[in-house]
């Protein structure tokens, strides 16, 4: 299925061999990838818990997103609320709107299920840029501080490894809740 489409930019379905793709790029620009993530987003949109997509920018593989029909951890757990779960742009795919059309993809299905869209962010400078993106888009922090592999860290907690584990739950209204 097309999501989104411009002369520069096509939004549909994640295929397999996008994993593939996605995960050499990754660990060419130096991140931690493995294609199993991947593999598993596509497995959960097989069971119908999400919806993973794949945004082509002149034919190539850009970027990805998924949504999925609800959390599995975190503060919005008990919600039912969509939650925008692994999100990228290739390095050298960034600066040229993917970013955010994929966003804009992600909460036009989001918003087809619920009135309000969760996510995390990880804390570390390589999530920068989204942690920016997310505030500008609207997505404001629940308030329950930083998460560690899944579980709220608390006051004066130690934290060893800032990596990917560590992150921030944020949310975004996406239509006026009805009374």
């Amino acid at each position: 299925m097309v999501y989104y489409q411009d002369e520069d930019v096509l939004i549909r379905d994640m295929e397999p061999a996008d994993g593939l793709i996605f995960t050499e790029e990754e660990i060419a620009q130096g991140w931690h990838a493995t294609v199993e993530k991947y593999e598993q987003h596509l497995k959960d949109r097989a069971e119908g818990r999400c919806v993973s997509l794949t945004a082509e920018y002149r034919g190539n593989p850009a970027g990805y997103i998924n949504v999925y029909n609800k959390p599995v951890e975190g503060p919005f757990v008990s919600r039912e609320w969509p939650e925008i779960n692994d999100f990228g742009v290739l390095q050298k795919y960034r600066r040229r709107g993917i970013g955010a059309k994929l966003m804009d993809a992600a909460e036009k299905i989001a918003a087809g299920r619920a009135d309000t869209v969760c996510l995390s962010v990880g804390l570390h400078n390589g999530y920068g840029s989204a942690q920016r993106m997310y505030v500008k888009r609207g997505y404001i922090p629940d308030g329950s501080g930083a998460w560690y592999n899944g579980k709220p860290c608390t006051p004066y907690d130690t934290v060893y490894t800032n990596d990917d584990d560590l992150v921030l739950y944020m949310s975004k209204e996406l239509r006026e809740a009805k009374k």
